[in-house]
C-alpha cells in the first residue's frame, strides 16, 4: 500500500514542479515591477501618489489594485502643435500678416508633478499647444515684418524670436513637470494675396536696380566713346601737323635744288641723263646703241668736259654744304 502511494507521488512530480514554477512566476509578476533606463515611473498606493519616483531597476510592490504603476518615456519628444494650432496667421508689430508654425522639443522632467498636473501625454500636449499659440501671437507681434521675412539674412531676427518664445513657454511647462529645451520655426510665410503684392514689390525693386545699372553702363559707354573720339581727333591733328612739317621740309629742300638747277641748266640736264643711265644699266642687259643718243652720249670721253663736270661737281658740293 505504501509503495503504491510513493509511486503515485513520483508519477505526479512533473506536474507539481510545473505548478510550483507557475506560482513563483505569478508571485514575481504580482509583487515586482521593472523600470527601464529610458523610463520614469509613478507609484500610487490606494490612490495616493508616492512623493518619489523609483530609480531604474527591479522593485517590489503591493499587488494591483493596492498599488498602481504608471510609466512614462523620458526621452525627448518633438511637438509641432495640434492641427488647429500648427500654422496660424499672426500680425507683426507694423500690422502685416504672416502665417507661422513652430515646434518645441520637450521631455518629462518631474514624473510625479507631470502625473498630478497632466496625467498623460495627450493632456500635456494639449496644454503645450495652448502655450505655443499664446507665445507665438505675443512674440511675433513684437517684431516688424522685415525682421522676419527679408532677402538679407543679416536683418532677420528669427533666433531672437525662438529665444523669446522659449522664455515664455518654459516656465509654464515647468509647473507641469515638463522641460522645454528648444523652440524652432517650422514655417514662416505670408498669405496668398500678400505674397502676390510682395512679389510685385520685389519685381519693381529689381526693375529699378536694373534701370540704374543700365543707366550707369550707358553713361560709361558714352564716356568711353567721347574719350576715344577726342583721342582720335588729337591723333589725326598731330599726324596732319607732322605731314605738313615733312612736306614743308621737302618743299624747302626741293626749292634749294630748283634754285641751283635754275642757275645751271646744264647741270640739271646732266643729272637727269645720269639718273636715266643708272636705271638702264641696273640690269645685265647688252645694248647696241648710238653714243650720240641721250643719255648714252655721256659715255663719250669728251662728254664730261662739254657739260662742265667740274662745275656740276662743285655745284653739288656747295649744295651739300648748305
Amino acid at each position: 500500500m505504501k509503495n503504491s502511494n510513493k509511486n503515485g507521488i513520483f508519477r505526479h512530480w512533473p506536474a507539481i514542479l510545473l505548478g510550483a514554477a507557475v506560482a513563483v512566476i505569478l508571485i514575481f509578476a504580482i509583487f515586482t515591477y521593472q523600470v527601464n533606463e529610458t523610463e520614469l515611473a509613478v507609484v500610487t498606493t490606494l490612490g495616493r501618489v508616492a512623493p518619489e519616483s523609483p530609480e531604474p531597476g527591479l522593485h517590489f510592490r503591493w499587488p494591483y489594485p493596492i498599488e498602481k504603476i504608471y510609466k512614462f518615456n523620458k526621452r525627448n519628444r518633438v511637438f509641432s502643435g495640434t492641427e488647429a494650432g500648427a500654422a496660424e496667421e499672426m500680425l507683426t508689430s507694423d500690422g502685416k500678416n504672416i502665417v507661422v508654425s513652430i515646434f518645441v522639443v520637450y521631455n518629462i522632467d518631474n514624473p510625479v508633478l507631470f502625473f498630478e498636473k497632466a496625467t498623460n501625454i495627450n493632456t500635456a500636449e494639449q496644454r503645450l499647444n495652448d502655450w505655443m499659440r499664446g507665445a507665438k501671437s505675443s512674440t511675433f507681434g513684437r517684431f516688424a515684418f522685415d525682421q522676419l521675412i527679408n532677402t538679407d539674412p543679416a536683418k532677420m531676427k528669427l533666433d531672437e524670436v525662438s529665444e523669446e518664445i522659449l522664455k515664455e513657454i518654459a516656465p509654464q511647462a515647468e509647473k507641469f513637470g515638463i522641460r522645454v529645451s528648444h523652440v524652432g520655426i517650422n514655417s514662416l510665410n505670408v498669405p496668398g494675396k500678400i505674397t502676390e503684392k510682395i512679389f510685385e514689390r520685389m519685381i519693381k525693386e529689381r526693375e529699378v536696380k536694373a534701370q540704374v545699372f543700365r543707366s550707369q553702363g550707358e553713361k560709361a559707354a558714352r564716356d568711353i566713346r567721347t574719350d576715344a573720339q577726342k583721342k582720335s581727333v588729337q591723333i589725326v591733328a598731330e599726324a596732319e601737323a607732322k605731314a605738313r612739317e615733312i612736306r614743308a621740309e621737302g618743299d624747302a629742300e626741293a626749292a634749294k635744288y630748283y634754285a641751283e638747277f635754275k642757275k645751271n641748266p646744264e647741270l640739271a640736264e646732266f643729272l637727269r641723263s645720269l639718273e636715266a643711265l643708272r636705271q638702264i644699266l641696273r640690269t645685265r642687259t647688252t645694248l647696241v646703241l648710238d653714243t650720240d643718243t641721250p643719255p648714252f652720249n655721256l659715255l663719250k670721253a669728251d662728254a664730261m668736259s662739254k657739260i662742265g663736270v667740274s662745275s656740276a661737281t662743285e655745284a653739288q658740293t656747295k649744295t651739300q654744304d648748305k
